[in-house]
C-alpha cells in the first residue's frame, strides 16, 4: 500500500511523533492508520515526544574504552529527570550503548544543529565542485547538493546514524523508545571520543 504524506502528517498529529518514526510504523502496518498508532505507543515513541520538553538535568557521565584494542575511548554525558532512572540498570545500559555506538561510528556531533556552520558549508562547496565537474545539469545541482547534504548529516550526526544493534532504527528512534520505557525524558548532551594517535578536533595545539 502507498504511503502518502497526508497519512503520515495524519499519525503525526494524532501521536506526536516525528515524520520518520510515523512513515516506518506505517509501512511496517502496511498503511494501516490504527495499527501504526499502536506499533508508535508499544515502541514508547508516542509517549516520549510528550515527555521532550521536561527538564533532564540529572544523569551520568559514562566512560567507555574498547574491551579488545584499547585504542579507543569514549567519554558521553546523558541526561534524565531524576537520580533514580539515572541508577537504573536499563538508563546504565542506554548509555553504554550510546558510548559503543560513538566508539565505532564516530559522528561529528549529537544533531545536526551543533554541527559548525563552516563545516557544513565546507561539505557544501566540495559537494557543489563535485556536481561541476561531473557537468550536471544546473537545474538538478541543487538537488543532488541537498541530497548529498543528507547523506552526510546520516552518516556524521550520532541522532540521525543508524543503531549499530539494529540497523532497521536511528539512534533517536533508540533513544525515544528508552524514554517511552523508562517514562523519563531522557538527552545526549555531549561527548568526546579519543583514538590513539589522534588530536581531538578543538585541540589548540593540533
Amino acid at each position: 500500500m502507498k504511503i502518502t504524506a497526508a497519512t503520515v502528517k495524519e499519525l503525526r498529529d494524532k501521536t506526536g511523533a516525528g515524520m520518520m518514526d510515523c512513515k516506518k510504523a506505517l509501512i511496517d502496518t502496511d498503511g494501516d492508520l490504527d495499527k501504526a498508532i499502536d506499533t508508535l505507543r508499544a515502541r514508547g515513541i508516542a509517549k516520549a515526544e510528550k515527555k521532550a520538553g521536561r527538564s533532564a538535568k540529572e544523569g551520568i557521565i559514562y566512560s567507555y574504552i574498547h574491551p579488545t584494542d584499547h585504542k579507543t575511548g569514549v567519554l558521553v554525558e546523558v541526561n534524565c529527570e531524576t537520580d533514580f532512572v539515572a541508577a537504573t540498570e536499563d538508563f546504565v545500559q542506554f548509555a553504554k550503548d550510546i558510548s559503543m555506538q560513538i566508539a565505532a561510528m564516530n559522528p561529528v556531533a549529537v544533531k545536526r544543529e551543533d554541527i559548525p556552520g563552516p563545516v557544513v558549508e565546507r561539505e557544501k562547496e566540495v559537494y557543489k565542485e563535485q556536481v561541476i565537474n561531473e557537468g550536471k545539469p544546473e537545474h538538478i545541482a541543487e538537488r543532488i547538493i541537498t541530497g548529498k547534504l543528507e547523506k552526510f548529516y546520516k552518516e556524521n550526526v550520532l541522532l540521525e546514524q543508524e543503531f549499530f544493534k539494529d540497523s532497521d532504527k536511528t539512534v533517536e528512534t533508540h533513544l525515544k523508545e528508552t524514554i517511552g520505557s523508562l517514562g523519563e525524558n531522557i538527552s545526549i548532551a555531549r561527548f568526546t571520543r579519543y583514538r590513539v594517535g589522534e588530536t581531538l578536533a578543538d585541540d589548540p595545539e593540533a
